[in-house]
Parts: structure tokens; C-alpha cells; sequence
């Protein structure tokens, strides 16, 4: 495979964004981080990405040793996994989502509003602590404003697993949310507080007071949104030398 084309400068920094920054590739990063490893989770967390893109993408990855291809252990395909250089970008990943909830978030235009990335990304990211195991809990999500195929959503809550479902999925619903996709992505993002979109009737919650506190210990702000604001730590270059492995000979 070619090598990458590069910025013709020695600069680390440089070095690094021939790497990472190349279009959609921070993206593939992120959903790597998440714990996706199939092709076609890959697929579900960039919906706009081809086949033909995301494959490139990774062998691009692969060649920066990145990210390794491995066999599964079961079924057919492969899976990709981050390599130690890989798993070390979650803090630039992550620094780079935290500077954009804070600085960027609310000048989300209604464009980027996606009924079907901020159900996967709940799915993904809601607090597993308190998933219910006991028994199967099944909350059905109701749209306004959208069109009558992406209107309803459902996530099923059973023995500690959570699955989204497109169709309804023949279980008791046991809380209905009714609200409007701009209003939900803003709670998820920690740009508008749940009681507050209760108390203004943005979001309504209906069913019984177990599953309502289910509702709300479950969707806590989107992880970026509970990382500590800014400053954040930091290294000096000198103190990142000291740190830094010493130079072979």
C-alpha cells in the first residue's frame, strides 16, 4: 500500500494528522474506542461512510499499525482491533469530543440532527450500572416532527444487555418518551437538564415511577458530557520529555 501523503514536515504534530485527520478517519477512531470491532457496527456508527470508504480507511489504519485485523472467535469476517498505538488515542479522541460539547455543541444546525446515530449512540453509551437484569424492561421512543418511518424506536433491556430495535419488538412497553429529536440529542449532549425539559413538557415520560427513574438514571448526559471542564491536566514539552522513553542508540 502507498505510504501516506504527507505534510513534508518532521513536526510531530504533523506526522500525527497524516495519520488521524484524513476525512472521516477520527470517526472510525471514535467508534473503535466505543468497543466496535465488525465491519457492520462500523457501518452503523458512520451511516454517511460507503463500504468501499470505511475498507480503505482501515487498511490506511492497519498500515499505520493502528489497528490489526484478527479472525473472530466465532462466525465468519473479521475484526478489528486497536493496537496499544491505538488504544493511546483515547485521551486526543475523547480532549477533541470535549472541546467540541463545550465550544461547537450548540451550534448544532438541524442538519446534523440524526434520529438513527443518537439512538445507537444511547444504546452505546447509556449507564450500564443500572441496566435492569431481573426481568425484561422494554422503553419505546416516539419522534415529533419526523417521518413516520424513523418516528418510533425501541430499546429492550434484558438480562443486562441492550438492544435497539427499528420494529416493534412484541414485548409490554413499560415507559413511553415522547419528545422531539433536537430536545433528546440536547439532553443526551448535557445542553438542556432532563427535569428541565420535563417541567417544559419538551419531553414526557409515561408509565410507572420505576421505569421513570430507570429513564433517568440510565440516560445521564453522553460520557464526553461528564468529563471535567477545562483546564485539564497538562505537560509541559520539558515534563513530556522526562516521561517520554529514552532514545535508543
Amino acid at each position: 500500500m502507498a505510504a501516506f501523503r504527507g505534510y513534508g514536515q518532521f513536526c510531530p504534530v504533523a506526522m500525527a494528522a497524516e495519520v488521524v485527520s484524513e476525512r472521516w478517519t477520527l470517526l472510525l477512531l471514535r467508534e473503535l474506542l466505543y468497543g466496535h470491532m465488525r465491519f457492520n457496527e462500523l457501518k452503523r456508527g458512520v451511516p454517511l461512510m460507503s463500504p468501499t470508504l470505511i475498507s480503505q480507511r482501515l487498511k490506511q489504519l492497519e498500515f499505520a499499525n493502528i489497528v490489526e485485523r484478527r479472525r473472530p472467535e466465532k462466525g465468519p469476517g473479521w475484526e478489528y482491533h486497536l493496537t496499544e498505538a491505538g488504544k493511546q488515542l483515547r485521551p486526543i479522541v475523547e480532549g477533541l469530543g470535549a472541546w467540541g460539547l463545550r465550544w461547537l455543541q450548540h451550534q448544532t444546525p438541524d442538519r446534523n440532527l440524526d434520529v438513527a446515530l443518537l439512538m445507537w449512540d444511547m444504546r452505546r453509551n447509556l449507564s450500564r450500572s443500572v441496566v435492569p437484569t431481573e426481568r425484561r424492561t422494554v422503553i419505546e421512543f416516539l419522534f415529533r416532527g419526523v417521518p413516520s418511518a424513523k418516528r418510533f424506536w425501541w430499546l429492550v433491556f434484558d438480562e443486562g444487555e441492550v438492544d435497539l430495535c427499528i420494529k416493534r419488538p412484541g414485548f409490554e412497553i413499560d415507559l413511553r418518551v415522547e419528545t422531539s429529536v433536537r430536545t433528546l440529542t440536547d439532553i443526551w449532549m448535557g445542553q438542556v437538564r432532563l427535569a428541565q425539559a420535563l417541567d417544559n413538557e419538551d419531553l414526557r415520560l409515561d408509565g410507572g415511577s420505576e421505569h421513570r427513574n430507570l429513564f433517568r438514571r440510565c440516560f445521564d448526559p453522553h460520557p464526553l458530557a461528564r468529563m471535567p471542564e477545562w483546564p485539564w491536566p497538562t505537560l509541559s514539552p520539558t515534563q513530556l520529555a522526562e516521561k517520554a522513553p529514552a532514545a535508543r542508540n
